[in-house]
């Protein structure tokens, strides 16, 4: 995303949670959530042990007026619930196309939080994005039903470097189709 192209991030209402720009305040939490090997292992960039400042740093890049993708906490506290669960991050790639990840911490799991917030992303659709792609390790199945349950379609298998892991995983990658 260019510095031209940059707008504010808006701010997503889902049933139980809003999206919301990340926030200094969010810095512990995540350290605590990305700190556990199980989330780092899902994922591609979270390295494992989670290095100090990492936190602060991440949330710094994501608030830069110069960033390259949009990042989200879910904070369910307007609904008397947990001030962060988790991230969604949708980067913009060419032809009026959006890559989206998502996490949702250990504690959380199983809740349909991921699939709700995804869902919430997708009705709104701040990029104005034609289509959506995601990918998803073929080890985490429960990730790739979220996909599955917010319309997203399988595309083919292809392999991603894993940093927590040290080494390429097998990923299913899935497209959706937005209404414009």
């Amino acid at each position: 995303m260019t510095t031209a192209q940059q707008t504010a991030q808006p701010v997503i209402e889902a049933e139980r949670f809003i999206l919301r720009p990340l926030r200094r305040s969010d810095a512990g939490l995540i350290a605590l959530y990305a700190g556990d090997r199980r989330l780092a292992r899902a994922t591609p960039n979270i390295p494992h042990p989670y290095p100090p400042g990492a936190a602060e740093a991440f949330i710094q890049r994501a608030s830069a007026p110069d960033r390259v993708e949009d990042v989200w906490a879910m904070d369910a506290s307007p609904a008397g619930g947990s001030e962060f669960l988790g991230i969604v991050v949708l980067t913009p790639l060419e032809r009026n196309q959006s890559q989206v990840r998502y996490w949702v911490a250990p504690a959380f799991w199983n809740t349909g939080l991921a699939t709700e917030a995804l869902r919430a992303l997708i009705a709104a659709n701040p990029h104005g994005a034609a289509q959506l792609f995601a990918e998803v390790f073929q080890d985490n199945p429960g990730s790739a039903r979220v996909l599955t349950n917010s319309g997203f379609e399988y595309l083919g298998d292809a392999e991603a470097y894993c940093v927590a892991r040290g080494s390429a995983v097998p990923t299913w990658t899935y497209a959706l189709k937005l209404p414009q």
